[in-house]
């Protein structure tokens, strides 16, 4: 899944794809291929941000020196964007790195399941615009699915999309999304000519 970038001066990041059962928002949609159980974390990046502003994403940030691997570095970041206690996080694994190009870096995206689920919110304004969860049937939801078109450099992107509670998960988070429902076998038919623009 690694897309173009510049090997040699790349950054490393990780991103915490956070599994975890249900909070008081049930789901909307419901399935029988579907776990209607189960909700997934969310921060969505201060508009202020010079990288991907108001993008919904996963916690996580670049690699530091400090961190022994990218697990550490995204339950530390899931930290300090979200306030989760990392002692309650269970690792699952690591996914294949994943390029990103706009800001040239190799990002590893982190599983988890949240064993103990501790109280989340935005920790610092200046990052982060609001912490929520999401239900993950409804993020499978056919209904709630599009392709986003983005016209950049004189090419035409297309990519998934996610439409719930009111936000756009689109970009490099609806790419790891949509690539880890597949792989889990969990995504129903949905109609990809329903194309729509998201705001950059």
């Amino acid at each position: 899944m690694t897309r173009a970038v510049d090997p040699d001066a790349a950054r490393a990041a990780a991103v915490l794809i956070l599994f975890g059962v249900l909070d008081e928002h049930p789901a909307r949609f419901h399935a029988d291929a579907v776990p209607d159980d189960l909700d997934v974390l969310f921060v969505e990046r201060a508009s202020t941000l010079n990288s991907h502003p108001g993008q919904i994403a996963f916690p996580g940030g670049a690699v530091d020196d400090s961190d022994t691997d990218a697990i550490a570095a995204a339950l530390r970041e899931a930290n300090e964007e979200t306030g989760l206690d990392p002692s309650g996080v269970r690792i699952l694994g690591a996914l294949p790195e994943v390029g990103l190009p706009v800001s040239n870096f190799l990002v590893t995206p982190v599983l988890g399941w949240w064993d103990k689920p501790t109280p989340v919110d935005v920790v610092d304004e200046a990052e982060s615009a609001s912490v929520f969860r999401v239900p993950v049937a409804d993020l499978l939801d056919p209904a709630n699915r599009r392709t986003t078109v983005v016209a950049r450099g004189g090419q035409v992107h297309r990519g998934p999309a996610f439409l719930v509670n009111g936000v756009v998960v689109w970009g490099f988070t609806a790419l790891i999304l949509d690539d880890l429902f597949n792989q889990l076998g969990w995504t129903l038919p949905w109609d990809t000519s329903r194309e729509m623009v998201p705001a950059l």
